[in-house]
C-alpha cells in the first residue's frame, strides 16, 4: 500500500508540473530592488518597437541542435525595462544589479545590468512577440524570451515568463 501511494504521489506531482509548463502567461511582474513594482501585459508589450530577429537554431548546453524557430519578432528587454527605476543612490552602483527572469515552471535566467546596458548582449535579449508566424497571444507558451546572440541559445530561452526580480549584489 505504501509503495502504491508513493507511485500515485509521483504520478500526480509529475502531472501537476507538466500542466504548469504549458499554461500560457499573459503578463509578468518586475519586482525587487526597484522603486515601483510593475506588471507588463501582452497589450503593454505591443506598445514597444517590434524588431525582426530572424531564425534561431535552439541548442542545448553542449551546442547540440534541438529545434529551429523561424520568423522571430520581438521587443528588446531593455526597452521594456526603460520605465523601471532601480533602487540606487548613485549610477556607479548600477553595476551591482542583476535580473532574474523566471518562468512559470521555475526555470530561471540571469542577466546583469552591465550585460544588458553596457555590452552588445543587451541588443539581442528579446521578449518574443511572434514565432513561426504565430502572434504572442496565440503561442501556447507565451511570453517567451531569448538571448539571440548566445552561442548555446537554449540556455537562456525562457518559456512562460512570470516575473523579473531585480537584485543587487552587496
Amino acid at each position: 500500500m505504501k509503495k502504491l501511494l508513493t507511485i500515485l504521489l509521483f504520478i500526480y506531482a509529475n502531472h501537476a508540473l507538466a500542466q504548469d509548463k504549458t499554461r500560457q502567461t499573459l503578463q509578468f511582474s518586475i519586482t525587487g530592488e526597484v522603486e515601483k513594482t510593475s506588471v507588463i501585459t501582452l497589450d503593454s508589450l505591443k506598445q514597444y518597437k517590434v524588431s525582426e530577429i530572424g531564425d534561431i537554431n535552439v541548442t542545448d548546453h553542449t551546442g547540440a541542435f534541438k529545434h529551429k524557430d523561424d520568423q522571430l519578432k520581438g521587443v528588446l528587454l531593455k526597452d521594456v525595462l526603460s520605465h523601471t527605476k532601480f533602487k540606487t543612490t548613485s549610477p556607479k552602483l548600477l553595476s551591482r544589479f542583476y535580473l532574474v527572469c523566471t518562468g512559470i515552471d521555475g526555470y530561471k535566467v540571469v542577466y546583469s545590468w552591465n550585460e544588458l546596458y553596457n555590452t552588445s548582449v543587451g541588443d539581442h535579449v528579446y521578449i518574443i512577440m511572434e514565432k513561426n508566424g504565430m502572434a504572442i497571444d496565440k503561442m501556447p507558451e507565451s511570453i517567451q524570451m531569448t538571448a539571440a546572440a548566445d552561442f548555446k541559445t537554449g540556455r537562456r530561452y525562457l518559456h512562460n515568463l512570470d516575473k523579473i526580480v531585480v537584485g543587487q549584489v552587496q
